[in-house]
């Protein structure tokens, strides 16, 4: 089985241009798919046409502040039959060789970059100088270098950075994070992330370091890690760390199978956690305080997302996560808008800080200081 079809089918079973317009009504998600919405909409190209690039533009059919005008692919056959299915203009299709053109181009207005981690950062580089919006998915980029650079690169085109964090637009998430705001599990102490699957196709790109950056860390661990630091509400100040690697032959030097990690928090509070390429039905965030306790399980899959506290179980209504997570960019590049929890590319470089300082503690077997 192969990778896109092996994290698809274990996610699907774990859960069953753009100015700001200050005088469009800001929509909450609870208002925006149930009435009218008569503003602007953000004009998105996708670039990389796979199987997430897919639910993505699924998901954007039902987006209202969002739109899908465009593609970016290296396979002419993928262009061809995205331009059929979504009427996507032949002057809005681009290959990686010439996408540089975007820049001419008033119909995108942001393009999402869909493709492996080590093609992050030079691709976020180059939308930028054409001076479009980056959405870029996580992890931002393989290091936290590239991710500085990549902020400063936005920054300097005065660009939006977004990072594809879907889960802190997530109902029940941000319940979770609205009652431990709320002092209503008093003082938090200790956190759990559990996230891993089995991964199948020995010879995809996400078991090749020079495109994926690592393992499994870089690609399921990394909820973990940002699920500690939006559902703690702080940064963590140490991290420790070991690795379990069973097969060599398929976890290659430098590509993690199995890591736990461990991390400290200013109040005292810590997080134990769990990011693996080799067990099914890890999908599990769990938050305990001094009053009470919340739980996701599944915590970050496609949803529905299922939960419960010491009140009981959560009933938010579930939005699918794309769909949601690009209403919402929209309306943060439109209209300016505050998430909850951060999006943009300063949140995702200290996720990336994070995941270097594991990699140390595995390789050193040392306590790692941080300052994230």
């Amino acid at each position: 089985m192969t990778i896109k079809n092996s994290r698809r089918n274990f996610l699907q079973k774990i859960t069953v241009s753009a100015l700001a317009l200050p005088l469009l009504p800001s929509y909450t998600p609870e208002n925006l798919y149930t009435e009218p919405y008569q503003g602007s909409a953000l004009r998105v190209a996708i670039m990389g046409l796979g199987s997430y690039g897919t639910r993505v533009a699924e998901a954007m059919q039902s987006s209202k502040m969002a739109k899908l005008t465009g593609v970016i692919s290296g396979t002419p056959s993928k262009i061809k039959e995205w331009q059929g299915k979504y009427k996507i203009a032949e002057k809005n299709c681009y290959n990686y060789e010439n996408f540089d053109q975007i820049k001419n181009n008033p119909d995108i207005d942001a393009v999402y970059i869909i493709t492996p981690n080590a093609l992050h950062h030079p691709q976020t580089l180059r939308v930028a100088k054409a001076g479009k919006h980056v959405i870029c998915e996580k992890p931002m980029a393989i290091n936290a270098q590239q991710g500085k650079e990549m902020v400063d690169a936005c920054k300097k085109a005065n660009v939006h950075l977004l990072v594809g964090y879907r889960m802190h637009f997530e109902p029940k998430t941000l319940e979770i994070i609205r009652m431990r705001k709320e002092g209503e599990l008093g003082k938090v102490l200790f956190f759990q992330g559990l996230s891993g699957f089995t991964i199948g196709d020995p010879s995809q790109w996400r078991l090749n370091k020079q495109l994926s950056g690592g393992g499994a860390m870089m690609d399921i661990g990394i909820y973990s890690i940002n699920g500690a630091r939006y559902m703690l509400g702080e940064e963590p100040i140490w991290v420790t760390a070991q690795e379990t690697k069973t097969d060599r032959a398929k976890f290659k030097e430098g590509v993690d199978e199995t890591i736990q990690f461990q991390l400290g928090f200013p109040s005292g509070a810590m997080a134990s956690c769990l990011s693996t390429y080799t067990m099914n039905n890890l999908d599990r965030f769990f938050l305990n305080g001094y009053k009470g306790f919340a739980e996701l399980q599944p915590a970050t899959g496609y949803g529905p997302i299922l939960g419960r506290t010491h009140k009981g179980e959560l009933t938010q209504p579930h939005i699918t996560h794309q769909t949601l997570q690009m209403d919402e960019m929209a309306a943060i590049i439109l209209q300016g808008k505050k998430p909850v929890v951060p999006v943009d590319g300063a949140e995702g470089v200290k996720d990336l800080s994070i995941i270097d300082a594991i990699y140390q503690a595995v390789k050193t077997g040392k306590k790692i200081d941080l300052k994230v």
